[in-house]
């Protein structure tokens, strides 16, 4: 195990016979008709993080062949979580509990608006300055390639008050675009709330799909949520249906939910359940994924595995993202074991699914697999056959995600080095990615752990790590690039494994290759100072 860090992380990792990704001749996935994105192969798969010895599945090929004929069962997939005998009825999920005297959110003044009036045309542009204008945003809008940046900057280059000058259709289509983002930040937020105040200003009306992206925007902003940005989203809301008059669907209810979850608002998470119910208001599969999570936060691994089931008993798909969030949970809930029995259960039931692709490696390719999900589920809910076709074509291999779970769990919590090794090593088989992300999970690791007698976190580790890492750079390898964070977490490694000179050394060597932002390098130079001083 002494070079582990420089096998795992250089080592071309394409190995066939190891290869569990494959298919029933003649075999079409019923998931066709909502959603279709290629696979392309990408040069960064040469660097995947794994071991030598790859991932093997003890199951023969007549094994699979036959589970592939006779499908998984509903059953089979509530069995991914273990219900504990004698603790409670396991069909019982969160909802019966608010069956208690509780009022329901209130929402003073709201009423029905009437029906607004006709859509009124744009404001024809003055001079051929304003019409260039607003041709440079339109065209933008239908660039797929064009940046949020680009648009926004666009936008802004309309002439005063901008939004009148545009089409409903065109508005429509910012709005769309702006909100579709991989991660929200608070530069994407002040892009996209700036736009609904113009809207508001101009007296247009937004439709309730555009007030529930305004309220996600607010409250989930910044990584971490506090009671301001849930003040700010009660806020937004409370405008869209008693101002606006546009009354929050289920997808509003959702974010609304998320939002009091991730801040720990609690009692205000359970009246937002409690108003869905007053409003008749169906929980589909992110209210349920919301409730996974929820319990999770709550530290209620007994609830996870509760609304896991329901999830499944409700007639929604399966999938990476729902057993993603399933493992999580549990480990917020402290229950670490569970969690890796989870993952160990995906990837035995997945070497099953003979034939069902890997997941998607990027956010919009999932997004779109997510929303063609919760469609599919409502068309065939009174068709069980199709659904079971849906879930066997759905996959449920671990992702990149499922290992960034696990790997930042064990290198910040519990520092298992031979348990991490594992989660690299799976890698390989499953086809995923080389990502920064892995590194500055492992950077974590070595400082927490790192720097004592009989660590397995070693310097030698560190260095072969590190060797690896500026490999990955120097080849331009997708999602490894220099960064803040990246350096930020090498300075305290290597202050903590490998002493001060040899700190200044890698400070010297990596700040040549970094470009960094407005103030970040007051932050990193902070980071060194506080590094040598101890």
């Amino acid at each position: 195990m002494d070079n582990f860090f420089i096998s795992a992380l250089v080592r071309a990792s394409h190995c066939k016979k190891h290869s569990i990704v494959g298919g029933l001749p003649g075999q079409t996935s019923s998931l066709s008709g909502f959603y279709s994105r290629p696979r392309s192969r990408r040069r960064d798969a040469d660097f995947a993080v794994v071991l030598s010895r790859g991932f093997q599945t003890a199951i023969s090929s007549q094994e699979c062949e036959l589970a592939a004929q006779l499908g998984l069962s509903r059953e089979d997939y509530k069995s991914i979580v273990d219900i504990y005998s004698g603790v409670s009825d396991p069909h019982t999920t969160l909802l019966p509990r608010l069956e208690q005297d509780r009022p329901p959110i209130n929402v003073p003044g709201f009423v029905v608006p009437a029906e607004s009036s006709p859509n009124q045309p744009a404001w024809p542009a003055r001079n051929e300055s304003e019409q260039l204008a607003i041709g440079n945003l339109i065209g933008s809008l239908n660039d797929e390639g064009s940046s949020h940046e680009t648009i926004y900057d666009r936008y802004r280059a309309l002439p005063a008050p901008r939004v009148p000058y545009l089409f409903r259709r065109t508005l429509r289509h910012l709005l769309h675009r702006l909100s579709v983002v991989g991660r929200k930040t608070e530069a994407s937020m002040l892009r996209y709330l700036s736009i609904v105040d113009d809207v508001k200003a101009a007296g247009m009306t937004l439709t309730c799909g555009e007030w529930s992206s305004a309220i996600a925007f607010a409250g989930r902003c910044f990584a971490r949520v506090s009671s301001a940005e849930v003040e700010s989203a009660l806020h937004l809301w409370k405008e869209m249906e008693t101002e606006a008059g546009v009354k929050g669907t289920n997808v509003t209810f959702n974010i609304l939910f998320d939002i009091a979850t991730k801040a720990g608002k609690f009692v205000l998470a359970e009246m937002i359940l409690r108003e869905m119910q007053t409003r008749n208001l169906e929980l589909d599969r992110f209210a349920h994924v919301g409730l996974i999570y929820y319990h999770g936060v709550k530290g209620d691994g007994e609830g996870v595995r509760k609304s896991y089931v329901s999830l499944v008993e409700s007639g929604e798909i399966v999938d990476t993202v729902v057993l993603n969030c399933v493992i999580a949970s549990l480990l917020r809930a402290g229950e670490a074991a569970a969690a890796e029995q989870v993952y160990e259960r995906m990837k035995r039931m997945y070497s099953k699914q003979t034939g069902t692709p890997l997941p998607p490696r990027d956010w919009r390719s999932s997004r779109e697999l997510g929303k063609s999900l919760v469609r599919a589920a409502k068309i065939f809910q009174d068709k069980p056959e199709r659904l079971r076709e849906l879930q066997r074509d759905t996959s449920i291999a671990p992702n990149l995600a499922t290992l960034q779970i696990l790997i930042s769990y064990h290198c910040i919590r519990t520092g298992e080095y031979d348990l991490v090794a594992r989660w690299l090593d799976d890698m390989q088989p499953f086809d995923i990615p080389l990502h920064g992300s892995v590194f500055v999970a492992l950077l974590k690791g070595f400082t927490f752990h790192g720097g004592v007698r009989y660590t397995a976190w070693t310097r030698t580790r560190l260095e072969s790590m590190w060797a690896a890492y500026h490999r990955a750079v120097d080849e331009r390898i997708t999602n490894v690039y220099v960064g803040k964070w990246i350096i930020i977490w090498a300075l305290r490694a290597f202050g903590k494994c490998a002493g001060k000179e040899r700190t200044l050394e890698v400070w010297e060597h990596i700040k040549g290759k970094w470009t960094p932002k407005v103030d970040e390098s007051q932050v990193v130079d902070k980071v060194l100072r506080d590094v040598l001083a101890v």
